[in-house]
């Protein structure tokens, strides 16, 4: 994996061993940076939320793209020593990347002095939708989501209309969908809110399959 633009493009991240995280793809992630950028006019100054850290790529790279602060949660001893070294190596001490171990389905989130403005879930996929949809209901009643927030929700393409279900009765609208095979990213937002730049859902014929 590397980091695919911005401060530190180019720079390659270490990814966990084993089968315990499944890192997303870098054409995914490209994807998905490109669909955050034309949601929210870019990175600067957000500060973000990754809450199944697994590598800390997607965290890292929004830092790289000028995001003021991340938190990086993930419950997994190894895997979190892989995201400090990945931290470590871009040269991120804790004021811009902060590391915590913790199931985030189970633990409270850390607190970053201001509300988060992207959230990155991207939790193994048997991982039942109604329990990360209501992390996000969590969040949002702690005072920790801003107002305009998008979340990035990556799951399986099997789990697409369970999500719009969840997500309508946790307050939020699928602003964008896209998907790649069987792998689907959702951007939520708190419904109502507007997104500059966002996308209505894709109806089936119009999502990149390639």
């Amino acid at each position: 994996m590397r980091i695919i633009a911005g401060e530190h493009k180019g720079r390659v991240l270490k990814a966990p061993k084993g089968d315990g995280t499944r890192p997303t793809t870098d054409r995914v992630r490209e994807s998905l940076m490109s669909m955050l950028a034309s949601a929210r006019g870019g990175f600067d100054g957000a500060v973000v939320l990754d809450a199944f850290a697994g590598s800390g790529a997607l965290a890292l790279e929004a830092l790289s793209r000028g995001a003021a602060a991340a938190c990086l949660v993930e419950r997994d001893g190894a895997a979190v020593r892989v995201v400090e070294a990945n931290a470590r190596l871009l040269g991120y001490g804790s004021d811009r990347a902060r590391v915590r171990r913790a199931d985030v389905l189970k633990a409270a989130v850390p607190r970053m002095g201001k509300p988060y403005d992207l959230v990155f879930l991207d939790p193994p996929y048997a991982t039942d939708p109604a329990d990360v949809l209501a992390l996000v209901a969590r969040l949002a009643a702690a005072g920790l989501l801003a107002g305009d927030a998008l979340v990035s929700y990556e799951h399986d393409a099997a789990a697409s209309a369970a999500v719009d279900d969840l997500a309508a009765s946790a307050g939020l609208a699928v602003a964008t969908r896209r998907a790649w095979g069987d792998t689907v990213i959702d951007l939520l937002r708190p419904d109502g809110a507007r997104t500059e730049g966002a996308e209505p859902p894709a109806t089936p014929h119009e999502e990149e399959t390639r």
